[in-house]
C-alpha cells in the first residue's frame, strides 16, 4: 500500500465516505478509501433507500418517555431496548433526554431542516453529474394513517411541515388508493411529500460510484479496518489490519464505528450510540408499489426497488456486539401484509441488520480539525444527507463558503460536555 501519493485517506466506504471521495477526487484531490469490509456493505447496504428530506425533527421527543417500559418488555415493538445494554446506553440516553428540552430540541430541528432543505437538490445535481438516473427516483413518498386519531395527528403534522417549508399534500382515502391501488382501505389518509425520492438499487449506486472514483484516480483498500489513529507532527499515524501507514490528512466516515477513532484523533468523546436497524427484502415483490410508503401507526417503511420490496424501519438499542435478532426483520412482513390487499410473496426473502450512528442531538458531525475531517453521525439520514455532507466537506477542504452554515454540526458542541 503506497501511502505517500494521497492527499487524504477516508476511513469508511459507505455512502457518506464514497460521496465525499468522488466529490474530492473530481476536484483534483488524491484520495484513498480505507474500508473495514467491502465498499457499501455496512449500514449503506441495508438502508430503506428513502431520500427522506421530510424528516426534520430529532430522533426522539418527550412523548417517547411513556413508552420506555414497553420498549423493555416487548421484543416485537417498533422501538426496542435490550435491558442488558441499559448500563452502557445510559450516558447517551441521558444526553438524549437533555436534548428533548425545548431549546436544544428546537436547535436540532432547525439544523436538520437546514441540511435537508439542500439535500434533494444536492442529490439531483450529483445524479446528473455522475449519470445515476437509472437508480435515483424523485417521485415523492407517502406517510399513511389508519386510525381516526392518527389521521388527526397526521393532518396537524402536515400543516406544521408546510409552515416550515416542507411541502406536502393531505390525501383522502380514495386519493391514496388511486395513487397506490395495492393499499387496503384501512389506510384512512396520508401525507404525500413531492420533494422526496428513493434509490431503487443501492448496490448498483455504490458500484457505479466506486467505478467512477477509481476512474478518476482514486484508490480503494477493502478489508482494511483502522484499529487506531494518532495525530503526529507531520500528519496522522493509522494502524490498520493490513499495516501501519502515514496519512497527511484523513476524513472519518466510519458510521457507528467512528466514536473511538474520533476520541483518539480529537480528544473529544462524541455522545453517540448505535440504532440497530433491520430490513426484510422480498425479491418477488418489486412491482407491488411505485413509491415509498411509511406508516405512522406501524412505524416502518416499504420501498420498491429493482430487486424487490424492502420492508424496513425497526429500531433496537443493543450495541455493536450483540448478535442480530432476525425476528425483528421477520415481523415486518406481518406489518406490511396488514396494509396490502393481496398477500405478499415472501419466498426467498432475505434479512439484514445494520448499525445507524446516532448522536444525542440527532445531528451529524461535519467539521475540520486541522488535518482531521469528520463526517459521521447521520442517524437515519445518512443516505439523504450524503451528498450535501460531501459538499460541506469539500468546502472545508478548499476553504470555500458552504451552502449550509456549518456551525450546528461542529465537533466543539460536545467538547465541554463530553463523557465516556
Amino acid at each position: 500500500m503506497d501511502t505517500q501519493v494521497f492527499d487524504i485517506h477516508i476511513i469508511g466506504g459507505g455512502i457518506i465516505g464514497l460521496c465525499a471521495a468522488v466529490t474530492l477526487q473530481s476536484r483534483g484531490v488524491k484520495v484513498a478509501i480505507l474500508e473495514a469490509d467491502k465498499i457499501g456493505r455496512g449500514a449503506t447496504y441495508g438502508n430503506a433507500g428513502h431520500i427522506a428530506t421530510e424528516q426534520v425533527f430529532p430522533i426522539a421527543d418527550a412523548s417517547i418517555l411513556r413508552h420506555v417500559p414497553a420498549m423493555l418488555l416487548n421484543p416485537e415493538g417498533p422501538l426496542r431496548i435490550d435491558w442488558r445494554y441499559l448500563p452502557r446506553l445510559a450516558p447517551w440516553a441521558f444526553k438524549l433526554l437533555l436534548n428533548m428540552r425545548t431549546e436544544p430540541f428546537a436547535r436540532s430541528h432547525q439544523a436538520l431542516l437546514a441540511l435537508n432543505a439542500q439535500s434533494l437538490q444536492a442529490w439531483q445535481d450529483f445524479t446528473k453529474e455522475w449519470q445515476l438516473h437509472s437508480w435515483v427516483q424523485i417521485q415523492g413518498s407517502v406517510l399513511t394513517a389508519e386510525t381516526p386519531n392518527s389521521l388527526k395527528v397526521l393532518t396537524e403534522h402536515g400543516q406544521r411541515l408546510n409552515r416550515l417549508g416542507v411541502s406536502n399534500n393531505l390525501l383522502s382515502q380514495s386519493a391514496l388508493t388511486d395513487l397506490e391501488p395495492a393499499l387496503k382501505d384501512n389506510q384512512l389518509g396520508a401525507l404525500f411529500f413531492p420533494e422526496t425520492g428513493h434509490i431503487t438499487n443501492i448496490e448498483a449506486i455504490t458500484h457505479k460510484l466506486s467505478t467512477i472514483f477509481r476512474s478518476l484516480g482514486g484508490q480503494i483498500y477493502e478489508n482494511c479496518r483502522v484499529l487506531s489513529a494518532e495525530v503526529i507532527t507531520d500528519g496522522i499515524r493509522l494502524t490498520t489490519t493490513q499495516k501501519q501507514l502515514h496519512a497527511s490528512k484523513i476524513m472519518l466516515a466510519a458510521g457507528a464505528h467512528s466514536k473511538a477513532l474520533a476520541k483518539q484523533l480529537t480528544g473529544v468523546s462524541v455522545p453517540m450510540d448505535t440504532e440497530r436497524g433491520y430490513h426484510l427484502m422480498l425479491p418477488n415483490e418489486s412491482q407491488r408499489l411505485t413509491i415509498p410508503i411509511s406508516s405512522m401507526d406501524r412505524r416502518f417503511i416499504m420501498t420498491p426497488m429493482e430487486k424487490g420490496l424492502r420492508l424496513a424501519g425497526t429500531v433496537e438499542y443493543a450495541g455493536l456486539e450483540a448478535p442480530a435478532n432476525m425476528n425483528r426483520a421477520n415481523m415486518l412482513l406481518k406489518q406490511a401484509q396488514a396494509m396490502l390487499k393481496i398477500p405478499l410473496d415472501s419466498d426467498s426473502n432475505t434479512q439484514w441488520m445494520g448499525f445507524r450512528p446516532s448522536t444525542a442531538d440527532s445531528l451529524p458531525v461535519i467539521d475540520r480539525r486541522n488535518s482531521v475531517f469528520l463526517n459521521f453521525g447521520h442517524q437515519h439520514l445518512g443516505l439523504t444527507q450524503a451528498v450535501v455532507s460531501a459538499q460541506m466537506i469539500a468546502a472545508l477542504y478548499f476553504g470555500d463558503t458552504a451552502m449550509v452554515d456549518p456551525t450546528a454540526y461542529r465537533l466543539n458542541r460536545f467538547k465541554r460536555k463530553s463523557f465516556k
